[in-house]
């Protein structure tokens, strides 16, 4: 049976522009912290979904999942949630990313459109040591589709080489609508563009010793600045390149926020905290 969608109270998370989640759903220590400890573990996705507005499925990156897959997970989940898909590693890693015209096909062509409405954007991680290669990168970003089966097809690049850290590479993912991924990250560099019509924040910096993961007054930060990726525009306090002044779209823009890696088990609090941030 299709999951419900989610009380009145909690309504305005989902219908707003603001999606937040964590990556995957499966993850033992979750057990008694997150997941209630005699749930089946069959149920874990619904349970996950009922308390957040989207996931980020990372078991795409290593491995090919089946159309009865996507579309269990549909099944399993409210109307309105959304998947964020990891792009494979055959393809991200790939060391000419301008040769992964077959394997792209593949990916694309692999089941995902099971995921019907639910399909969100595609995440494509680069190595920490690719490179930026203007060559490369368009054309790459050319070969990405725009749309499977009728359904419209959201990219996203989370680079972490500083040799990015350039206009060419913001200019070319400008023009093909491409969202650059903040990534809060200790070890890898964070560049705040609005390159594309939503923006793509992953946060990795969540401690256990603090409940939420978080500090409040880190959430109360974040929330803020998910209110202003919204409007299309940049937080002030994001690291941008030097020269290029604030761009603000007077359209509304879709935000995802995933909390991934730093204490994973306090990954599914900070998002359900900066949810109800989001919520006032």
């Amino acid at each position: 049976m299709p999951a419900q969608n989610r009380s009145e109270d909690n309504n305005s998370a989902r219908t707003g522009h603001i999606r937040v989640g964590i990556g995957g759903w499966t993850f033992e220590p979750w057990r008694g912290t997150f997941y209630p400890e005699k749930l089946p573990k069959t149920r874990e996705l619904e349970y996950a979904a009922s308390k957040l507005t989207a996931i980020e499925i990372n078991g795409t990156f290593y491995r090919g999942q089946s159309a009865k897959s996507f579309a269990k997970w549909h099944d399993e989940t409210p109307d309105d949630f959304v998947f964020a898909l990891k792009g494979h590693r055959a393809i991200a890693m790939k060391k000419k990313l301008a040769e992964t015209g077959d394997s792209l096909d593949w990916f694309i062509n692999g089941g995902i459109a099971e995921l019907k409405q639910k399909l969100g954007p595609i995440l494509w991680q680069f190595a920490p040591s690719r490179v930026f290669d203007a060559e490369d990168i368009a054309a790459f970003l050319k070969l990405l589709p725009q749309e499977v089966d009728g359904l419209p097809l959201r990219h996203a690049l989370e680079v972490r080489h500083e040799s990015f850290l350039c206009e060419e590479f913001v200019d070319l993912a400008s023009r093909h609508n491409a969202a650059i991924v903040y990534a809060e990250s200790d070890d890898y560099p964070g560049l705040a563009e609005p390159t594309a019509d939503f923006a793509y924040v992953r946060l990795m910096r969540t401690r256990e010793e603090e409940r939420t993961g978080y500090s409040p007054s880190d959430l109360d930060a974040w929330a803020e600045r998910a209110r202003v990726f919204a409007h299309g525009d940049v937080p002030d306090d994001l690291q941008r390149l030097k020269g290029k002044g604030s761009i603000c779209s007077t359209d509304p823009h879709a935000v995802f926020i995933f909390f991934i890696a730093g204490a994973k088990v306090r990954n599914p609090h900070a998002a359900m905290e900066l949810m109800a941030r989001l919520d006032r």
